[in-house]
């Protein structure tokens, strides 16, 4: 389920991998992880890649496991990246706001 409010975003979806925690210059804690969300009619989800800062970062690399159910609710942000070759890679990706457990 995907809910898209201007670059607003609320999601819930399966954690495909561990979430990786490292820390800023400044000692931020930054941590970033991919989630499937499935695709009504589709065999294949879609696949988003969130960034959550601070506590809540440091949180995440403790609690959540690969194939978790979360929801995730932040805000959708452009990324731009210059590979060695020269060219501009553009992605996107969410900054979440809150990154929580579902349970059925």
């Amino acid at each position: 389920m995907l809910i898209n409010s201007t670059h607003q975003v609320l999601f819930i979806g399966r954690l495909g991998q561990n979430p990786e925690l490292r820390y800023t210059r400044k000692q931020e804690a930054v941590c970033r992880f991919n989630v499937a969300v499935p695709v009504e009619g589709s065999e294949k989800p879609e696949w988003h890649k969130v960034v959550v800062w601070g506590k809540q970062a440091e949180l995440c690399q403790v609690f959540l496991i690969k194939g978790v159910q979360l929801f995730v609710h932040g805000r959708r942000t452009l990324r731009e990246h210059q590979l060695d070759t020269g060219e501009i890679k553009k992605y996107e990706e969410v900054t979440a706001d809150k990154v929580g457990f579902i349970n059925f």
